[in-house]
């Protein structure tokens, strides 16, 4: 891995079968609000919902890897029908392994985005390591690419543009749905 690569990474793209994802920083801005009560709120960008969609519509594997416990996170994975969801898991890289395994999968076939020092160990073992635009500089400076938009905010929808270009089946997905094809986001 090399330092702040903003390059997509085309053939190593082509490569992943399983897309895995921290939650906060991620998949959310990273901000954590808890009311008076204690109860929490996060917020989840609908273009990232829909970009991990037309993930799952192509086959590829994606779930959720994150050190925090939310039924927030539960409910998203559900809405979404994430292929796995792991919280409260402190290290990240041992779960991985074990959806790596039962999915035939080597590490070399799996993406992993993350944007904090707690992340690195698994980015340093996945085929293709990367992270959102604001991600802490130390991750940024060791990951395969680094997208251009925040946690939260639309990094993870361009991750999952790029990857499904370059496995060759963007054309396709955008074709189905201009011809009114079924729509991959989830039911409501």
């Amino acid at each position: 891995m090399s330092g702040a690569v903003h390059a997509w990474p085309d053939n190593k793209a082509k490569a992943i079968r399983m897309v895995a994802l921290d939650v906060d920083g991620v998949l959310t801005d990273g901000v954590i609000q808890l009311d008076n009560n204690g109860v929490e709120s996060k917020r989840f960008y609908v273009r990232d919902g829909l970009g991990i969609r037309l993930l799952l519509q192509t086959g590829l594997r994606v779930g959720l890897i994150t050190a925090r416990q939310s039924a927030l996170v539960t409910h998203r994975a559900n809405e979404l029908a994430l292929s796995f969801v792991h919280q409260g898991t402190r290290r990240k890289w041992p779960a991985l392994q074990e959806e790596l395994h039962k999915a035939g999968l080597q590490a070399e076939q799996c993406l992993f985005m993350g944007d904090d020092l707690v992340d690195l160990a698994v980015l340093q073992r996945v085929g293709l390591a990367t992270a959102p635009a604001d991600a802490d500089a130390e991750v940024r400076s060791r990951v395969d690419w680094v997208a251009s938009a925040p946690g939260g905010r639309g990094a993870v929808r361009e991750m999952a543009e790029k990857l499904l270009k370059s496995q060759g089946v963007w054309e396709q997905l955008i074709q189905g749905l201009r011809e009114g094809g079924p729509d991959p986001r989830p039911q409501e």
